[in-house]
Order: structure tokens, then sequence, then C-alpha cells
């Protein structure tokens, strides 16, 4: 299984989420990007991924296994997500609330988003050692940030938790753009096999 983690610092799960204006709702374009990023191909779906897009207390969940209706349009993407933190309140504790076919929300933060996920922790950070170096582990969980940088006490949560930090090369990519290297290194096994 691939899993991406995704904090999300500009939006508030209270948020009228109007589709006009994207990016002005606390980058929810950005957002969309990386869930598409994280599960579509051309003309199917990655099953064994998924992605924890964490938003203000709480975690929307897309799976790759189980979704449906997810298209590679930003608008589309952003109505799920609405849909989702518009039921937030029907998540009880740790129980998430299905949404739409693969598409939950439960409470949650970074930490207890971390404490549930099985693999290996990878937080993606342009100061890691090269991706390239590292042989790909065989169930992944990749942290990244926004567009933001993390906080204090979530990069020293990262700090405390991650397996490794790896770099995505030499220069800084926007969030949605490192999922897809991250999954070309695993396409390929480290970049070895075209």
């Amino acid at each position: 299984m691939r899993q991406f983690v995704v904090l999300a610092h500009e939006l508030s799960a209270s948020a009228s989420i109007g589709l006009g204006d994207l990016p002005g709702t606390g980058r929810l374009d950005l957002l969309c990007r990386c869930v598409t990023s994280a599960l579509l191909v051309s003309h199917d779906v990655r099953e064994d991924a998924r992605i924890d897009l964490v938003i203000d207390g709480y975690v929307v969940r897309f799976d790759g296994g189980s979704v449906r209706r997810l298209n590679p349009d930003e608008r589309s993407t952003a109505a799920l997500i609405r849909d989702a933190l518009a039921e937030r309140s029907e998540a009880v504790g740790a129980i998430p609330a299905t949404v739409s076919p693969g598409v939950s929300v439960r409470r949650g933060d970074l930490e207890g988003t971390l404490e549930r996920l099985d693999g290996t922790l990878v937080e993606l950070h342009a100061e890691g050692r090269p991706i390239a170096e590292e042989k790909p582990p065989a169930d992944p969980v990749f942290v990244l940030s926004d567009h933001r940088d993390l906080t204090d006490a979530e990069a020293g949560l990262l700090s405390a938790r991650a397996d490794r930090r790896a770099s995505l090369g030499p220069r800084a990519l926007h969030a949605d753009q490192a999922i897809t290297v991250a999954h070309n290194y695993l396409d390929t096994d480290g970049f070895g096999r075209y």
C-alpha cells in the first residue's frame, strides 16, 4: 500500500466551500491536485494507494481501492472534499463517517494519523537524503505539507517518528508534483527500471 499524508494549513474545516474560487478557499486547489496525483493515472485509479488530508482537526481519506466518481478535474474533487467536511459531525471519536465510496472523514490530527498508519514513514523534505540513494520501502507512508512549511510542532513530531527523511531533488516541488515523483520512484523500483 502506498500512503500519502498531506497537511493542510489554510483550509478551515468549517469553511464555506464554493467551487468558483478554489485557491481562495484555503488553497483547496492544491489539495485537489494532491488527491488526483495520489490516486489517478491515465484512465485508471491506483487501487494500492490512499491519501489522508489533515484539515483543521479532521482527516479526509481517499482510498484508491474503493473510491468512485473521482475525476481528474479540481472542481469535482473539491466537491468530494466539501461533502466530506460537511459530514464531519457524523464522525464520532475515531470512527470515520463514509461520505461516498472510498471517501471518509474522521476527527484527527497529524499525530493520530501517523499512529494509525502502518508502513515506512518517509518525510519528504528538501534537506533529506536523495531518495534515489534509498531502496524503495514495501509500504511507504509519505508525509508532506501543502504550500506552507511545517510548523515547529509538526516538524518535531515527524523528526521523532520518521523512518526516513528524503529529498526528491535539488528544487522545491509543489506537493502534488512531489506525489507524482514519489509514485515514479516506486513504479520504477527507485528510478532503476523503465
